[in-house]
């Protein structure tokens, strides 16, 4: 079980880790050995997520996401397969940890009257550069 909060766990079974060879640091290893980690997170699927956290969490995902709900994340910052392994179940966390937070509300606010003046004050100032600019008639 992956604990994200002492409320919510996820069964590891849901998650699904590929071993991919890894661009960057390493040197020759690099091209043998299988460091990435490729974690994949069926959302849509999982029953210890409510309709609210997977709503929030597909918006936060963004192109993690795929059009089938699974949240694809790919872990290649370390040279090690064990740290990219911690590495991406990580960052799985703190997504989820995201989403479980409900948005802040936003509260209606008025404009302030030296706001609402300012404004005005720059749009006569506008006015008035334009029509300055314009032909004054005939100059005969």
């Amino acid at each position: 079980m992956i604990e994200i909060n002492p409320s919510l766990q996820i069964d590891e079974s849901e998650i699904t880790l590929e071993y991919i060879r890894s661009s960057g640091p390493g040197g020759q290893n690099v091209n043998k050995v299988a460091t990435a980690v490729k974690l994949r997170f069926n959302m849509r699927a999982s029953a210890s997520l409510s309709n609210d956290v997977k709503d929030r969490l597909e918006k936060i995902a963004g192109s993690r996401l795929t059009t089938d709900g699974i949240l694809l994340i790919e872990a290649k910052r370390y040279r090690t397969q064990e740290q990219n392994r911690v590495d991406a179940y990580s960052r799985l966390v703190a997504l989820i940890q995201k989403s479980i937070q409900p948005p802040k509300p936003r509260r209606a606010t008025r404009p302030t009257l030296a706001s609402k003046t300012e404004r005005i004050q720059t749009k006569k100032l506008r006015g008035k550069i334009k029509s300055d600019r314009r032909n004054p008639g005939n100059w005969e």
